[in-house]
């Protein structure tokens, strides 16, 4: 049996310490003890991407992720970009990023340089914050991948994203009709009624982690900004 490799760590601003492992030819990011994500259960994350932007109608749309993790989501999304689109991603531990250009650079590839987007080291809620008091743009779309669901298990200061008052400030950080997509591990159904009363139509949907329908089923969320 192949042992894992601790290769880093890094501590999550007021929350716990993040690992980096290597088990044979995967790549492990864990949470304590538990798996937040790997490279053999990466097709879900970006499914996030690919199915929000196949959503979308608008013209050169401006997409915010929340959360860089290993970059899978941020890469599905420069790869389904429609022309003139830009993609901005929120990481809060800068160490990610240099797991990104040393242990899992043969992941990264160029993306990283690739000029439709950037990487801000900062909490994802401080750019929904500028969208809305009009220190930039709204987006057309905002994908959240910060927990391994709608709650803060990563940092409890994630608790107040995923609560009506949170996500109330990502509805108005919306362009009409932008949509705000949520990666869970599991499904919650108080969360689905949650974004309901924040003013979205919502669509959730079942993803498996691995291509050809394998792998444990993930659920996402696909809320759309409801029409004044």
């Amino acid at each position: 049996m192949l042992p894992r490799e601790t290769l880093a760590t890094a501590e999550v601003p007021d929350g716990e310490t993040l690992t980096l492992v290597s088990h044979g030819r995967d790549f492990i990011i864990m949470l304590g003890r538990d798996e937040l994500m790997g490279t053999r259960m990466q097709f879900s994350e970006e499914q996030l991407a690919v199915l929000t932007l196949a959503e979308l109608d608008a013209h050169k749309p401006r997409v915010l992720i929340g959360g860089y993790g290993m970059g899978f989501t941020y890469r599905a999304a420069l790869e389904n970009l429609p022309e003139g689109g830009s993609v901005t991603v929120a990481e809060i531990v800068p160490e990610i990023l240099e797991w990104a250009e040393g242990p899992l650079a043969h992941l990264t590839g160029d993306c990283l340089s690739d000029p439709r987007g950037e990487v801000v080291i900062c909490d994802v809620a401080a750019l929904i914050d500028d969208a809305n008091d009009g220190t930039t743009a709204k987006y057309d779309a905002i994908l959240l991948d910060v927990d391994n669901g709608p709650d803060g298990i990563v940092r409890d200061a994630n608790f107040r994203i995923y609560s009506k008052t949170g996500l109330g400030k990502a509805r108005d950080a919306l362009r009409p009709g932008g949509i705000l997509a949520v990666w869970s591990a599991a499904p919650d159904h108080k969360f689905t009624m949650r974004l309901k009363e924040s003013g979205f139509d919502v669509e959730v949907r079942e993803v498996r982690a691995r291509p050809n329908n394998k792998g444990p089923r993930h659920t996402i969320w696909f809320a759309r900004k409801r029409s004044a």
